[in-house]
């Protein structure tokens, strides 16, 4: 079934709009948020298991540390772009990938991204 998924979740893409100038030591400044919502995501947990120890270690607890979200086909996203998911605001981690064109269907498939949470 081709995305947007119709029982998905809805993201807020946060990005900074266009610098409005620069400060007195001539460093831009940073334009307004602007927020989009995308409806449709499939968001789902991504896990990590600390490494601790050698290979032979078992028993370790998983955290999580952030999403993997797809989002319907061509959806604008990018690497400097922050994401609301699930109430919590996310950094893009890594290139979003296009899944490109389904070869027995020809559907579109959606853009993937990898998002962490933003701590500190």
């Amino acid at each position: 079934m081709p995305a947007p998924y119709p029982y998905g979740e809805t993201v807020v893409r946060l990005r900074r709009g266009e610098s409005p100038g620069r400060d007195p030591r001539g460093q831009p400044i940073p334009g307004p948020l602007v927020e989009t919502t995308m409806p449709g995501c499939v968001v789902t947990p991504r896990a990590e298991t600390p490494a601790v120890g050698g290979p032979e270690q078992t028993g370790r607890d998983t955290v999580i540390v952030g999403y993997t979200v797809y989002t319907p086909p061509g959806s604008d996203v990018l690497t400097t772009d922050q994401f609301r998911i699930r109430g919590e605001v996310c950094e893009v981690t890594g290139q979003p990938g296009d899944w490109g064109r389904n070869p027995f269907t020809g559907t579109a498939g959606p853009v993937q991204f990898a998002a962490d949470r933003v701590t500190g």
